[in-house]
């Protein structure tokens, strides 16, 4: 077996949390993405609605994933994702881990998140195979 064979089949699985933050009580869109994310080979927990972000923290924390995917359309975006990046910061988890936010977030409130850390926002309509691209091309690399 080549080097770089073995290298391949020592590297894990990109791991995803697709997570529900706040009184946001519609997933489809969630529920969407985990089972693309799965068709693509990641594998993916699912962290229910109505989740606090101390609880996502904890999941992302607990579950060491690659790539969190932050659900979110109630508008509350400023106000949780915050909140999110300082829990991982808090955990040490903060640059280990790729943040996507996807649901409806304004285009003015983008570069705002993206200075916090987010990695990418994602609205309604986005490509499948855009978001799974951006995910292989940037979640971070374990072995």
């Amino acid at each position: 077996m080549s080097a770089d064979a073995e290298r391949g089949q020592q590297q894990r699985t990109v791991r995803c949390l697709i997570a529900k933050v706040g009184l946001d009580g519609h997933d489809r869109g969630a529920h969407v993405i985990a089972r693309a994310f799965r068709d693509a080979g990641f594998e993916v927990v699912y962290s229910g609605l109505h989740r606090a972000p101390e609880e996502i923290v904890q999941a992302a924390v607990q579950e060491d994933v690659d790539v969190l995917g932050i659900s979110i359309l109630s508008g509350a975006h400023n106000t949780l994702v915050p909140k999110i990046i300082d829990g991982l910061k808090e955990y040490d988890a903060f640059e280990d881990t790729l943040i996507l936010v996807g649901g409806i977030v304004p285009d003015e409130d983008r570069p705002k998140l993206k200075e916090m850390g987010v990695s990418e926002v994602f609205g309604p309509g986005t490509p499948m195979k855009e978001t799974i691209e951006f995910v292989r091309n940037n979640a971070p690399r374990r072995d």
